[in-house]
């Protein structure tokens, strides 16, 4: 009997270890025109907010994926490994098409929706399957994964600063290879117990929708809302902000502010699992709340720091240290607020809200950082104060 927990303990966590290392690998397709930025804006004539447009597709296929999953339960009805290795080779060739084929802007932003339309069954599909696993640890090992995804973000970045020699379309191809990677090491390692358990329903549309009847679910999804009005926007702005803290531009030093932006994005992958190994001991909403007040103080002290080089490149650190960690923790309590039949597409459902709202916040920032300069980071700061504010309000009403 000893023996046989042994090896189960074993299984689940080489299990473990394998998603979310595919988590890093497949989510490298998400920043990738951003590592490239000087060259696109180089080659395509380009300007910051196109640079911000780009990303912004990424964010829309996404949003449009993920809400395709929620909306036909396919994301419940479909073993959850296949799921994501589908959408992982397919994102990979959408990213090589981007690389190889896109002769323009155009071009360019509609194979970034297309990757981000694949990135949909990569990220929530990745929190199911760890669920699947430790359904009553997700809030640890949802950090490692959000930590994972966090690294996979930056990671293009750092490939850029360690071949800088490499044309932006290798640079960009590596992702894909990655992903290839990813996907194949998912459906080796399938699903774990708690989702292989489950009684697969007929095709519901809008299933997912009813999970905004629990007070429990509205509060994570309410705080998760004002995270991302910050996060992937602060991601975008990472790159801009270094080079305006350093008094240089992308064209002057494109290789050192590449290795700082991963640095600064990455940071946040190590306070994830920190993040998770807390709320072990003190409990989801509390490392939730911290983290989107604490970022959302660096929304407001930044610009008033960010002339002295010193100074502004310590608060870049500490806040891609703080922005993150609170993602995990309200998708965690999400999947804990809800019937495990629907975890897949209610987070889906979550992701599409989220990242509709992370779109117009890209759009808003990147059209406006010439004008405002490090002031642009003001315009983040409603999305973590109304956020903690309406998550506290429904915790309030929750049992």
């Amino acid at each position: 009997m000893a023996e046989s927990t042994t090896v189960s303990g074993r299984r689940r966590s080489r299990a473990l270890f394998v998603i979310i290392v595919s988590q890093l690998l497949g989510t490298t397709l998400w920043f990738g025109a951003n590592s490239a930025a000087h060259s696109l804006m180089a080659e395509w004539n380009l300007r910051v907010e196109d640079i911000g447009l780009l990303t912004v597709a990424v964010q829309l296929g996404f949003i449009s994926g993920t809400l395709f999953l929620a909306l036909t339960s396919l994301a419940d009805r479909y073993r959850a490994s296949v799921v994501f290795a589908v959408s992982a080779v397919a994102g990979a060739f959408a990213n090589l098409a981007f690389a190889w084929l896109a002769g323009g802007f155009v071009t360019g932003v509609a194979l970034r929706f297309a990757t981000g339309f694949c990135l949909a069954g990569i990220y929530p599909i990745g929190m199911k399957l760890v669920v699947g696993w430790v359904p009553r640890q997700a809030g640890l090992y949802l950090g490692w994964l959000v930590g994972m995804l966090t690294i996979g973000t930056g990671l293009p970045h750092l490939i850029r600063a360690v071949a800088p020699d490499w044309p932006w379309h290798e640079v960009v191809s590596v992702a894909s290879a990655l992903a290839m990677i990813a996907a194949g090491a998912v459906l080796w390692v399938g699903e774990g117990p708690g989702i292989r358990s489950q009684v697969v329903t007929p095709l519901d549309f809008g299933a997912a929708f009813g999970a905004f009847k629990n007070v429990g679910f509205r509060a994570a999804a309410a705080g998760y809302f004002g995270h991302m009005w910050e996060l992937y926007a602060f991601w975008t702005l990472v790159p801009f902000l270094l080079a305006s803290v350093l008094h240089k531009t992308l064209e002057s030093a494109p290789s050192s502010i590449s290795v700082l932006s991963f640095c600064v994005i990455a940071t946040g992958g190590v306070s994830c699992i920190v993040g998770g190994k807390l709320s072990a001991r003190f409990g989801s909403r509390v490392v939730a709340a911290a983290s989107l007040a604490m970022s959302g103080i660096l929304c407001l002290v930044f610009p008033l720091c960010a002339s002295f080089a010193p100074v502004g490149l310590a608060a870049l650190f500490v806040w891609g240290l703080v922005v993150i960690p609170d993602s995990a923790q309200f998708s965690a309590l999400s999947t804990n607020a809800i019937p495990p039949a629907i975890i897949g597409s209610a987070l889906a459902l979550q992701n599409s809200i989220g990242f509709l709202i992370s779109s117009l916040s890209i759009w808003l920032t990147s059209g406006n950082i010439d004008a405002f300069g490090a002031y642009v980071t003001w315009l983040l700061l409603p999305g973590p104060l109304l956020g903690l504010m309406a998550a506290t309000a429904f915790w309030r009403r929750a049992p």
